[in-house]
């Protein structure tokens, strides 16, 4: 819901929570747009107190508050890091609010303790690996130039020994939209059953020639159609994220959160290791724009949430961001399954906030949208009328 945006109403819904323990990452990927990956850095316990004591104090923490370990590779930081973080923040939570963690990792340095912290904690686990290894290889490489998919798969092995759930996140190349049959067969073999896949993009530092191919919406349109298909044949893929989430915003909207928490301020809350805070998009941390402080709104170590939400440079994101989501109310006829837009796509791909539709746009939210309006349309054409409510979701599932 566009809360502060459409109602005036001075206090947010802090829903997510992006944490960086440390910029630095033991990889370095041809397409990272994050430009700190080299920097050491490392969130000292004091600003992890801080923070959540200044969230929980707020009253502003959704009742279901998700916190994400991201923007660099977490698992850089030992086990015992996180040990500490997740019980200190576990002793500031107050009861009314249920805190879930959830971390995106190369999967390299995944051992058994990294398993057993998981499960003790019911930490969400994303895996970045972008299919078979030829497909991965291409372009997630040290920093030598060399393949990182031996170190990957055998981290995503373990978690599946182990039975901790995870998810993958498959950026998508112009070679694997060629190929959804061996993407399929890769997930297939490994036991993969949820899916969530990012089309190579300009964002920050990186500049995606693909991204900007007049062709690659109709490719991506092929390539999530024809993985969908024979996803569903295989009856062993319980989640794409493309589908999945657009079928529950179209068809079942009062199951979801049909809000845009990038469009908040601070529905996202993001958080540097030093302590900086950002809002809106996560991939603006780190990134730098005069007009907008480099997208920094305060310090969590020195400045109140109150006064960063009231500070010139939310503001001034607030209100452009705000002319960008009504310039998509009355312009795109998705806003009602997307909220409007991603925030660091329209700078990036339009340059400014106060613009409308992107690349970014069509590739996550009209190509998926129209797909799940075809294939219920596709229902509808083939099933009686008695049969359709029940099995519109078994196109998805």
């Amino acid at each position: 819901m566009l809360n502060a945006l459409s109602t005036g109403r001075a206090a947010p819904t802090i829903e997510t929570v992006v944490v960086q323990p440390t910029p630095f990452c033991n990889i370095n990927c041809r397409y990272c747009y994050l430009p700190d990956r080299n920097q050491k850095a490392k969130m000292e316990l004091s600003v992890i107190t801080t923070l959540f004591s200044k969230i929980f104090a707020s009253g502003w923490s959704a009742d279901q508050l998700t916190v994400i370990w991201h923007a660099g590779e977490p698992l850089v930081l030992p086990v015992s890091y996180y040990e500490t973080a997740l019980r200190a923040i576990e002793a500031l939570r107050p009861p009314e609010v249920a805190v879930r963690h959830a971390i995106q990792t190369n999967g390299m340095l995944i051992s058994p303790e990294w398993c057993a912290l998981f499960k003790q904690w019911d930490v969400g686990v994303g895996v970045s690996i972008d299919g078979p290894q030829a497909l991965h290889d291409a372009n997630r490489v040290t920093r030598s130039g060399l393949g990182t998919f031996a170190q990957t798969i055998a981290g995503l092995r373990l978690l599946q020994r182990e039975k901790v759930p995870f998810h993958v996140i498959s950026v998508l190349s112009a070679e694997s939209l060629q190929s959804p049959e061996a993407m399929l067969d890769f997930y297939l073999a490994e036991g993969v059953e949820d899916i969530c896949f990012n089309v190579e993009e300009s964002e920050g530092d990186h500049v995606s020639g693909l991204f900007a191919a007049a062709d690659t919406p109709r490719r991506f349109r092929e390539f999530l159609s024809r993985f969908w298909t024979l996803a569903r044949q295989s009856g062993q893929v319980r989640f794409i994220r493309e589908i999945d989430d657009m079928l529950e915003r179209i068809f079942r909207p009062e199951s979801c959160d049909m809000g845009n928490a990038q469009v908040e301020p601070f529905g996202m809350l993001n958080v540097a290791c030093d302590g900086s805070v950002s809002s809106f998009s996560p991939e603006l941390l780190g990134l730098k724009n005069a007009a907008y402080n480099d997208f920094i709104v305060g310090n969590i170590l020195t400045d109140s949430l109150e006064a960063m939400l009231g500070g010139e440079a939310m503001t001034a994101m607030t209100r452009d961001i705000a002319a960008g989501v009504e310039l998509c109310r009355q312009s795109c006829e998705y806003f009602s399954v997307c909220g409007g837009g991603a925030p660091v796509n329209k700078l990036s791909e339009n340059g400014g906030f106060s613009s409308g539709a992107t690349s970014f746009c069509k590739l996550t939210e009209m190509i998926p949208a129209d797909l799940a309006l075809a294939a219920f349309e596709q229902l509808e054409r083939t099933m009686p009328a008695p049969e359709i409510g029940a099995a519109r979701f078994a196109e998805g599932k």
